[in-house]
């Protein structure tokens, strides 16, 4: 069964959609020194609040909270819904500790311990 709402419900109904969004979300993307909040998050893309957003296109930093996640190369894909999606053309994820140039054995101690003198 299909309801039709007045264009005024249904403006009303995506405007808080989106706020329940924006406020639950502790997703953050950071483009040069401004920050966007991110509405939602998929495997091949993103979408921000479209008040908020400009056509970005190029290098972002995506957090969670604090958290470096990603850092990506976007493009603008489409508007919907009263939400700017983005596609990602790569995405590559921020690790906790620096690459190894070796491999590190499976039975390798955890730490030394020194002699008490």
């Amino acid at each position: 069964m299909d309801y039709i709402l007045p264009k005024e419900v249904q403006a009303g109904l995506d405007k808080a959609r989106t706020e329940r969004l924006r406020r639950s979300s502790r997703l953050r993307l950071l483009v040069g020194d401004r920050i966007y909040p991110v509405l939602r998050l998929w495997k091949t893309g993103f979408a921000i609040d479209a008040e908020d957003a400009p056509h970005l296109r190029g290098l972002v930093d995506l957090f969670d909270g604090t958290v470096h996640l990603f850092q990506c190369l976007i493009v603008a894909s489409d508007e919907e819904n009263g939400e700017m999606q983005y596609e990602f053309k790569r995405a590559t994820a921020i690790a906790d500790a620096p690459a190894l140039d070796f491999e590190k054995p499976s039975d390798a101690p955890a730490g030394l311990i020194g002699r008490a003198d």
